[in-house]
């Protein structure tokens, strides 16, 4: 049986003036971690608020250690994209 991880990644976008604005932050982070890890991503919270999203990156694998290193990358691509406009993240495990 494989294992799941869920990275879920909470974001404060204080320059965001719109919704607009925010889904281009959220759109452009979702497009490229799933072109350069391979990973799903979604918006899972907060949708209609302007300055917070909650962003969640899912992998499955046979190899826990290769899960978590999957998704130590992401969270790392992650935060050297947004910076500070990432306040706080967590992995949750399924298996």
């Amino acid at each position: 049986m494989g294992t799941v991880g869920v990275l879920i990644m909470q974001l404060r976008l204080e320059h965001s003036h719109s919704l607009k604005d925010k889904r281009q932050v959220v759109r452009s982070l979702k497009d490229r971690l799933r072109q350069k890890f391979n990973v799903s991503v979604a918006e899972i919270d907060c949708q209609e608020l302007w300055q917070r999203a909650v962003i969640a990156a899912v992998t499955i694998s046979n190899d826990r250690a290769h899960a978590e290193q999957s998704l130590q990358s992401v969270e790392q691509e992650a935060a050297g994209l947004l910076g500070p406009m990432l306040v706080e993240s967590q992995v949750e495990w399924l298996s």
